[in-house]
């Protein structure tokens, strides 16, 4: 179980980084493990303890200057399950899978705590195992995203994704009990897929880490980049005659169907910015404030 507790007035707030411990209202000084300097104005404070550690969060404001990218060039990523992202220029991220490497020692926590008595002391020790590879599996999904984030900002100025509805995509088929749905064991299965993979976090931090380097992040519809030809531009549900493979029915281009996708994707990115029709990601007047992660 997770708790968190916000300090808001920035006047009850002091920090003393030289000796790694902070003041909060009602606790006093608290010594804490300083993960990077923490620069400019002291906003609010976020507390929050998680599986028996505690972790602060330091929300400062200062005045920059608007970076200018290193990078030159330009690309259209397409997001999948086979293949976590794949890039127009053919190069691929394989997925982490965090929760399907984990799920069957998940499912054996989880049958050992339906055998002990609830709230028991066994009880609860097995709910915290389960809590534990919880966070396991978050830790590891957030490292990954991270490290990918990363590497493409820095790497690209102008990046396209695909305006991906996370929570429609992953919504239940289940159905009610006058109008079930169908395939439903197949589409829950799928919808645990696309959950693990993190697209969701995976667009939020590209989308500040390009800001950071003076990228940007452009978000094009999705609707037909993978059944349409980049070549003749024929689309056709026919062109994707599986899941990985591409075959234009009109010119017959062939290609993996991820990397058509990838193409499309940033095809339309380009095509849409010159008309003035592509959307940011995120506003690029918005304020840039600093998130200072700290541990105790």
């Amino acid at each position: 179980m997770e708790t968190r507790t916000r300090f808001r007035d920035a006047k009850q707030i002091k920090l003393d980084q030289r000796n790694n411990r902070i003041f909060l209202p009602k606790l006093g000084w608290i010594r804490y493990r300083n993960s990077r300097e923490v620069l400019g104005k002291l906003r609010n404070i976020t507390v929050s303890g998680k599986n028996g550690k505690w972790y602060i969060s330091i929300q400062t404001q200062r005045e920059v200057e608007q970076p200018t990218s290193t990078a030159t060039t330009s690309t259209g990523i397409d997001l999948g399950i086979a293949r976590f992202a794949t890039f127009s220029d053919g190069s691929y991220i394989a997925p982490l899978n965090s929760f399907k490497t984990q799920q069957a020692k998940f499912a054996k926590y989880q049958r050992r705590m339906a055998h002990k008595q609830k709230f028991s002391n066994n009880w609860k020790k097995a709910k915290a195992k389960i809590q534990k590879l919880h966070t396991t599996i978050a830790n590891a999904r957030h490292d990954f995203l991270h490290k990918a984030t990363t590497t493409i900002s820095q790497n690209h100025a102008l990046v396209f994704v695909e305006d991906l509805q996370v929570s429609n995509m992953s919504r239940s088929a289940a159905g009610t009990g006058e109008n079930p749905g169908k395939n439903v064991a197949a589409k829950s299965g799928l919808n645990k897929a696309i959950l693990d993979q993190g697209w969701g976090e995976f667009r939020r931090q590209l989308d500040y880490k390009l800001a950071w380097n003076g990228g940007m992040l452009f978000a094009v519809p999705a609707h037909y980049t993978s059944q349409e030809c980049p070549e003749c531009h024929h689309v056709s549900t026919d062109n994707r005659q599986t899941q990985v493979r591409f075959v234009c029915v009109k010119c017959h281009y062939e290609n993996h169907a991820d990397h058509v996708g990838a193409i499309n994707v940033k095809e339309r990115g380009h095509r849409l910015l010159a008309c003035g029709d592509a959307a940011f990601s995120r506003s690029m007047k918005q304020e840039l404030a600093e998130v200072n992660q700290l541990s105790s």
